[in-house]
């Protein structure tokens, strides 16, 4: 395998389409698109004639038996293991969006196998490498006793952040695919939480998952493993989750507020003489800067100061495929790794479980299993 590493794409969706096609070709010295696999055969050849791709293919299965291919970005909806556990088997290498999958027992299959074909498995978490995000980190962890971390997400719709890309026309999904993937969808949400009620499956599926997966991951990159996971509140359009860091508590606010285009995340932490707060801008704007500001205060005096940081205009997409692409070409572990992502699944799991049994849950995040492997 050379440095230039032959790409095949699963999925052209938005995201697809929005990044990650975007930034494949900007890095065309260390990718080669050779193969896109959509589900809609209309799908892959609009994208295929926009991106100059020589072959599609509708069943991933086809795609996976194509030599030319040594590594396979997952980009689909639902749980990315049947496609990145087949990817691992086949010798390719793998780039998996968020969530990796829908169960801490998926996950765990795809890292084994993973390590069983000594290939590389990382998981999309963009903003794990935006430089704002290290320099947050770089000030948090100095953060002298620290009182309190906040995270605040407002959602909003996506669609107006993403009317300025010229996209191609989506075709409708076939009927029976999309009876299949919601078959397939729910087997994997009875797998993780078991036979919970409608409320809280969708909650898992499209809250926790879809979104709270990014908070939870930035949050444990900073502080480390939750010593406790203390309170959960969920319902519809909003949900507050409080997390226990030895004596550091983590309030974890996410809300839907679909009547106002202003898509906020933000991390704070608070300590008597600093506080720090980094800001998140759509993950649909390309290059837009996230921010981090510090404010800092003289002790029994009226002076303070905020200093307001854009650390780069770089692409937090584009720097995870460069990443990527070095831990493929090095052998070097991913930041993102696929165990660092099954401790989310497993917080998320232990989320629902105590909306149905509200008891303080002891190291939330831990995987038995791990443990006993390491």
């Amino acid at each position: 395998m050379t440095d230039r590493l032959k790409v095949g794409v699963v999925g052209a969706g938005v995201i697809a389409q929005v990044m990650h096609l975007n930034y494949l070709r900007e890095l065309s010295d260390r990718f080669e698109i050779v193969a896109l696999c959509d589900i809609s055969d209309e799908n892959a050849a609009n994208n295929a004639e926009r991106y100059n791709i020589g072959k599609t293919f509708t069943d991933w299965r086809e795609m996976l038996e194509d030599a030319d291919i040594d590594t396979v970005f997952i980009l689909t909806s639902g749980s990315h293991a049947p496609i990145a556990i087949a990817a691992a088997n086949a010798g390719k290498h793998v780039l998996v969006e968020k969530p990796m999958c829908f169960s801490v027992a998926e996950g765990l299959e795809m890292k084994a196998a993973a390590d069983e074909a000594g290939v590389t498995l990382m998981v999309a978490y963009p903003k794990r490498y935006d430089p704002a995000f290290e320099r947050f980190r770089e000030v948090a962890v100095n953060v002298a006793e620290p009182r309190l971390m906040r995270v605040t997400t407002f959602e909003s719709p996506f669609l107006p952040y993403i009317g300025h890309y010229p996209l191609a026309p989506v075709a409708p999904i076939p009927k029976d695919a999309i009876a299949n993937f919601t078959a397939e969808t729910q087997a994997s949400i009875t797998r993780a939480i078991g036979e919970a009620n409608p409320f809280l499956r969708e909650e898992y599926h499209l809250v926790l998952l879809d979104t709270l997966v990014h908070e939870l991951n930035t949050v444990r990159r900073v502080l480390g493993e939750p010593t406790s996971l203390e309170y959960v509140d969920m319902q519809s359009g909003q949900l507050t989750v409080i997390l226990k860091f030895g004596e550091l508590s983590v309030a974890i606010h996410w809300m839907d507020l679909p009547g106002i285009t202003r898509y906020e995340m933000e991390f704070a932490l608070y300590g008597p003489q600093q506080r720090v707060t980094l800001s998140f801008p759509s993950p649909f704007l390309r290059s837009a800067p996230a921010t981090v500001e510090i404010i800092e205060g003289e002790s029994g005096t009226t002076k303070s100061r905020s200093i307001s940081e854009i650390t780069s205009y770089e692409s937090a997409f584009k720097l995870e495929l460069e990443a990527f692409h070095h831990c493929v070409v090095t052998g070097e572990a991913p930041a993102t790794s696929a165990e660092d992502a099954i401790h989310d699944l497993a917080l998320c799991e232990a989320i629902i479980r105590f909306v149905q049994d509200p008891r303080p849950i002891s190291d939330p995040s831990a995987i038995p299993a791990l443990a006993s492997a390491n």
